[in-house]
């Protein structure tokens, strides 16, 4: 499995907004040289978001994008998902009965304990653990910024 590079993009704009206060708005254009994220690509991916509910957009003077709820209750899982569709590690995991191979694979049983892992990890993650991260990764690069 692999994420996206939209995935990525999302994740990366969606942990910046995570560390704004709730209801703060950010330009598109702040945003994607912020997280040096190409506005085009940007633009689609805040598109996805809004459509999911996980973004609230505003055009106009004064408008932006910020999170339609609070950082704390936006997974992983909801912002990948958001752009990429339902975590798929395989076709046969798309609804019981799917695969014909089920009742006799060998390997239906680990892909789906390992998808179930999979996307019970994503589930743990928040955007407001991910703006944490950031705030304090920020913060050790300029530690280390001023000691070299």
């Amino acid at each position: 499995m692999r994420i996206t590079r939209q995935a990525d993009y999302a994740v990366r704009a969606m942990a910046y907004m995570a560390g704004l206060p709730l209801g703060d708005r950010v330009s598109t254009a702040a945003l994607s040289e912020a997280e040096r994220i190409p506005r085009p690509f940007l633009t689609k991916v805040i598109s996805r978001l809004a459509a999911a509910g996980l973004v609230i957009t505003s055009r106009g003077m004064g408008g932006g994008v910020s999170l339609a709820r609070p950082s704390e209750e936006i997974t992983l899982r909801n912002v990948i998902e958001a752009v990429d569709g339902p975590i798929l590690l395989s076709n046969c995991l798309l609804r019981a009965g799917t695969c014909q191979h089920e009742d006799y694979c060998a390997a239906h049983d680990v892909w789906s304990g390992i998808q179930t892992r999979f996307v019970a990890d994503l589930e743990a993650v928040t955007m407001a653990d991910l703006a944490q991260r950031r705030k304090e990764k920020k913060a050790q690069a300029q530690a280390q910024a001023q000691v070299g």
